[in-house]
């Protein structure tokens, strides 16, 4: 139910959304989401042409044309809780009525793209390579602020997903599905598929250590005790399972496509981070072209 108070949706002096600072005419239905404000430019640099825009916090937008097709880009930053203000916003600009504060009666289904960076977790997985995420586990069960039903997530999982509670004996993981139609439609840009592993942080929630010690030293090894029949667990990240399964309750189309620059257990990282980064990007630009 839509809660039409000013304290839940807020608009800025000049009438956009309170942090992304965007109103409806400024987006495209095709999205790109970035972590890097910067990735906003490396991207929007190979457009025809510019029509917007705007910087908020860590939110960059840009808008333009690539190839005859209209598309935006935003940054998001990073983590569970930026994606939380991203989606919500953007679902807003199409979906609800700003001068009304009521929701439309014909309602948008968004694309939205995310071009990451990621760690792999299995051995085989190279360095440098493009993967597309078929599902993602948001493991720190952050989306369980909201009221979710057995339709919008992926159920055939093993018992360890069930009972798993690494950090948090309140929150239990989730796990989504991507959009079979742009997973589809985006599958030749990938080298490999697999499921992602959302992280609230990049340090201890994923196992790391630098001079505090993480209580996660198992971390790598518990995560990947969970199975799928058709599907493996591949890399962590932390933003993929956020966007997946807001995006399903919303009905918009999410996909996630990461340049893998870390591999977990070889204890390796890219070296040509730029290069892998701006190999995704235009081939997710060409295929967005025709989407």
């Amino acid at each position: 139910m839509l809660n039409q108070n000013e304290s839940e949706l807020i608009f800025n002096d000049d009438g956009s959304v309170y942090h992304l600072k965007l109103k409806p005419s400024n987006i495209s239905n095709s999205i790109i989401l970035v972590g890097d404000p910067q990735r906003v430019e490396l991207i929007s640099k190979h457009f025809n042409s510019i029509e917007f825009s705007v910087t908020n916090r860590e939110f960059k937008t840009t808008t333009g044309v690539y190839k005859n097709k209209r598309i935006s880009i935003i940054s998001t930053g990073i983590g569970s809780g930026n994606i939380d203000i991203v989606i919500n916003e953007l679902d807003s600009l199409v979906n609800i009525d700003f001068q009304t504060r009521k929701l439309k009666p014909n309602l948008t289904k968004l694309n939205l793209i995310r071009i990451g960076t990621s760690g792999a977790i299995q051995k085989d997985i190279p360095i440098d390579s493009l993967l597309i995420n078929s599902k993602a586990i948001d493991i720190d069960g952050f989306l369980n602020n909201y009221k979710i039903s057995n339709d919008h997530t992926y159920n055939e999982v093993n018992d360890y997903l069930n009972d798993y509670k690494f950090n948090n004996q309140k929150l239990l993981p989730i796990c989504f599905n991507c959009s079979d139609k742009l997973f589809d439609h985006f599958k030749s840009v990938s080298d490999c598929t697999g499921v992602a592993v959302t992280c609230n942080g990049f340090y201890g929630s994923q196992g790391r250590s630098l001079r505090i010690e993480t209580a996660n030293l198992d971390f790598i090894s518990e995560i990947k005790k969970i199975s799928f029949s058709n599907d493996r667990v591949t890399n962590l990240e932390m933003e993929t399972a956020i966007i997946y399964g807001m995006s399903k309750i919303l009905g918009h189309n999410a996909i996630s496509l990461n340049a893998i620059l870390a591999n977990r257990e070889n204890g390796t990282y890219s070296k040509k981070p730029t290069k892998t980064i701006n190999k995704l990007i235009l081939q997710t630009l060409d295929k967005l072209s025709n989407l």
